[in-house]
């Protein structure tokens, strides 16, 4: 019987203000330290990163990113994604969206990581609205800033609820 393993996945961009959300609060989770059993992942706009962990059974994932959802600046939701079945792509459709090597984007990324069916269940997105994530250059506006400790707890809350405890944890993290 193998140990549970779970994946934090941090999405972003950091030259393009709100949308390095994602990453922030990967670097806040591992700067805390994480618990055995789970895995931080920085994949910043490199979602085949996320791809090859996920080769790797895992119990489940926590996706991190910025997602618009037309709501006030620093939000952060929890939600399950919905993940398009490539199945019910068109062959242009299919071409164009798995011929992205990077998989720079959440929805990319999910969608291979469902077509070769090592896609956890659960999955869940905590994302948070940007105020603006086209802005070029670093730094997070201040509703989004304060928002990456809010968001690094509903990343602990998530995982404590797949069965993984987590407290305050000492060590440099995974």
């Amino acid at each position: 019987m193998r140990a549970m393993r779970v994946l934090i996945a941090g999405f972003g961009n950091v030259l393009r203000g709100d949308d390095g959300f994602g990453v922030a609060v990967a670097e806040r989770l591992l700067a805390g330290g994480v618990p055995d059993g789970v895995s931080v992942l920085d994949v910043g706009i490199g979602g085949i990163h996320l791809i090859q962990e996920l080769l790797t059974p895992a119990d489940g994932l926590v996706v991190v990113d910025a997602v618009d959802l037309a709501r006030p600046p620093g939000t952060v939701l929890v939600i399950r994604p919905e993940i398009a079945d490539v199945a019910t792509l068109t062959v242009e459709d299919r071409r164009d969206t798995l011929a992205d090597m990077h998989y720079a984007t959440p929805e990319r990324a999910l969608l291979l990581a469902r077509a070769l069916d090592v896609l956890p269940d659960p999955t869940l997105l905590v994302g948070c609205q940007p105020a603006d994530a086209e802005r070029v250059g670093q730094g997070l506006c201040p509703a989004v800033s304060a928002a990456v400790d809010v968001a690094a707890a509903e990343v602990r809350r998530i995982v404590t609820g797949f069965g993984i405890p987590w407290q305050a944890v000492t060590g440099a993290g995974r």
